[in-house]
């Protein structure tokens, strides 16, 4: 029988001495009296060896404690059955040893069973089932761990680990440590990611990673996610955000009404009737509908349990209303959603849109690129158009009318009613399509169905050449424009060879006219036009140009202030002002001001006596004939003057004109030497044609 550890380590202090003297005294000894045996051994394991004199005998005490446990083989003290250290921790035997006479003595064995990990930790429940409010709070305790904690016989310390089985919900529940498996809510739960999980509890006698064997024991623990009043209302069709999937937004609803016609019927919306749900389905708490916003003059209304929106009264403004409405759960007002209503007010539609042709035939040809045209049937060179009208609209185009392809995703139709291909189509055969005009103001719409024949392109340009609708349009706007471009060198190149002489005849124009109307009428031209130019010319060095150059120079244009300046001076005065045209001299007015030369006058008020080699007219305001000088007049007939001049005139500046023209056109290395001789900047010369022509004639 099994002693207690408080006693036998007792017994063994005070026992310890008077062994180890009786044995040596006595005719038997052993040679451990203290031996260490592991549990778990096999019968006949040796404990101990005795040793026995000469006369003497050993046998086992069948009064001790744990004699069952021990036999003698000879010298050897063995077990004879297995021990288990959870049962006996301590065997006590006794061996009386006896000589010849009959005297005997005993010997104590005390044996120490060594513990091994022979024993699996022990959940007092393998498996567990908990409901789990989706609105835990966070580290809120799932279960305890008075429910949860293992037990091993071994005595041993227990580690805990937990896992998950399903990958979604790994790390929403964690135990508080690695000695303690209370286990608690890590994460805010959602109904809508997972509705239920399987944990792993999982209990060791030795550490995670530890070299020596491991005795291990789980428990499975199943949480059910119930669900909680989470979320507020949507309204419905509405478009997740989120990969989650817990916030959905709707769209605005749109809606028409005709003005001054209040409909009785509940308004028809799109993308559909006012609907909002309560997204935490399980429950689904009830839903009421207000308007909030929006609704001037309280035209509309929305029923508070269906949300049909309806008419209080007609629509007398074409403004548009956008209504806010108001979703709210009957339990919690403050769980609500805004929704946008948008409604146009319009002019009433009398006659809803059609198509003039019920069935439209196309063709298009295989392997054609997406994007290409649909052609007419029998006509592969005109595009397919389909066509709706509207009896509202005198010439029966309503402009707002939009066209798609309903039933098919194949082909797409234009705004303007041209059916393209979507897809590069494979294979010949017949393709039924339905296409459909809706008027996107009154929302009223037409269909007509398409039959497009799929056929092999046997004569058309192979699909990698085939140009589509984009391509044209981008080849147009190429060549428009180099066709612009053209367009402006050839203007360039007309100007540089036209342009200044037809600014010649232009200005010559103009300064007759100008000219005609400020001629000194006492001008006499020439009575000799036989008389050599050379004449004319001024010696070298003098400035004063000749009168034929004057007289050319006076069919230039004169600014209108000039011109009534010379008809306010009196006639004793009278002037001609003179400038030369700087555009025509080939831009040499820049250089005029900075290289114009000194120009002396020809006309004088006081006579020169010197002859310095410089001439000029000169008038004496008052003659005096008793003086004794000789003056000089010149009669001027004016009634035979003014043909005569005009004429001469007149027949000077167009041989002017054919000169210079002539010029302008071809003689370019004339026109060059002509330049390179004059001088930089031409002067500005104010003189009198009729002191001209008077010292024009005092020369010859």
């Amino acid at each position: 029988m099994a002693l207690s550890h408080g006693i036998l380590t007792s017994v063994l202090i005070l026992l310890l001495f008077i062994t180890l003297v009786s044995a040596q005294q006595g005719g038997c000894s052993v040679e451990n009296s203290r031996p260490s045996v592991y549990e778990n051994n096999l019968p006949g394991y040796v404990v101990t060896t005795v040793r026995v004199e000469p006369g003497f005998t050993v046998k086992i005490d069948p009064t001790s404690p744990d004699a069952t446990f021990f036999a003698l083989q000879g010298s050897e003290l063995q077990l004879s059955q297995s021990v288990d250290y959870e049962k006996d921790s301590f065997l006590l035997v006794y061996l009386t040893c006896q000589n010849a006479a009959g005297q005997s003595d005993n010997l104590e064995i005390l044996v120490t069973i060594l513990n091994v990990n022979d024993n699996s930790p022990v959940f007092k429940q393998a498996n567990f089932t908990e409901v789990v409010p989706e609105d835990t709070k966070v580290n809120a305790t799932i279960v305890t761990s008075e429910a949860l904690s293992a037990t091993d016989a071994d005595l041993d310390t227990i580690y805990y680990e937990l896992t998950t089985t399903v990958p979604v919900t790994d790390g929403y529940f964690a135990i508080k440590g690695v000695n303690n498996p209370e286990i608690y809510l890590q994460k805010t739960l959602d109904y809508e990611k997972f509705k239920r999980t399987t944990l792993i509890l999982y209990a060791r006698d030795r550490p995670v990673g530890s070299t020596d064997t491991t005795n291990t024991a789980t428990a499975t623990i199943n949480i059910l996610i119930e669900q909680a009043d989470t979320k507020p209302p949507w309204f419905l069709p509405c478009t997740f955000i989120n990969e989650d999937k817990s916030i959905c937004i709707s769209s605005p609803y749109a809606g028409r009404v005709n003005v001054s016609e209040m409909s009785v019927e509940p308004l028809v919306l799109e993308p559909g009737p006012l609907y909002a749900i309560d997204p935490d389905y399980t429950i689904n708490e009830k839903i009421m509908y207000s308007i909030v916003g929006g609704n001037a003059d309280q035209v509309f209304s929305v029923d508070a349990d269906t949300g049909n929106l309806t008419m209080n009264k007609a629509a007398t403004s074409p403004d548009s209303y956008l209504l806010q409405v108001m979703a709210t759960q009957v339990n919690n007002i403050q769980k609500y959603s805004i929704a946008v209503v948008e409604i146009k007010v319009v002019n009433k539609s009398h006659y809803p849109p059609y198509f003039e042709s019920r069935i439209y035939n196309g063709t298009v040809f295989v392997g054609q690129a997406p994007g290409s045209f649909v052609f007419q049937a029998g006509d592969p060179s005109r595009p397919l158009m389909i066509k709706a009208v509207d009896d509202d609209f005198l010439d029966k185009v309503n402009p707002n009318i939009e066209y798609y392809i309903k039933n098919s995703t194949d082909f797409i139709a234009t705004r303007d009613g041209l059916v393209l291909t979507n897809v590069m189509l494979q294979t010949p055969g017949t393709v039924t399509i339905e296409a459909v005009g809706k008027d996107v103001v009154s929302l009223q719409q037409a269909s007509t169905v398409i039959v497009v024949e799929v056929v092999l392109a046997a004569a058309v340009t192979p699909p990698d050449e085939t140009h589509t609708a984009q391509d044209m349009a981008i080849l147009g706007g190429t060549l428009a424009a180099l066709l612009l471009l053209a367009l402006i060198f050839l203007g360039v190149m007309i100007y540089k060879q036209y342009g200044k002489p037809i600014k010649h005849l232009m200005r010559k124009k103009v300064s007759k006219k100008i000219s005609g109307g400020h001629q000194n009428q006492s001008y006499k031209p020439d009575e000799h036009p036989d008389v050599s130019t050379n004449q004319h010319e001024p010696s070298e060095g003098s400035s004063v140009q000749p009168v034929s150059q004057v007289l050319e120079q006076t069919a230039l244009p004169l600014p209108s202030s000039n011109a009534e300046e010379v008809e306010s001076l009196p006639k004793s005065s009278i002037a001609s002002t003179v400038t030369f045209d700087q555009e025509e001299k080939e831009g040499e007015t820049e250089e005029e001001t900075e290289n114009e030369k000194e120009v002396k006058s020809i006309l004088k008020t006081d006579r020169r006596v010197a002859d310095d080699g410089y001439k000029a007219v000169w008038f004496k305001t008052d003659v005096d004939p008793e003086a004794g000088e000789k003056v000089e007049v010149i009669e001027i007939d004016a009634a035979d003057g003014d043909d005569d001049s005009d004429q001469d005139l007149q027949k000077h500046e167009e041989e002017e004109d054919e000169e210079d023209y002539d010029k302008d056109r071809g003689l370019g290395a004339s026109f060059a030497s002509e330049t390179s001789s004059r001088p930089a900047a031409e002067p500005t010369v104010n003189t009198t044609l009729a002191d001209a022509v008077a010292d024009d004639d005092s020369r010859m």
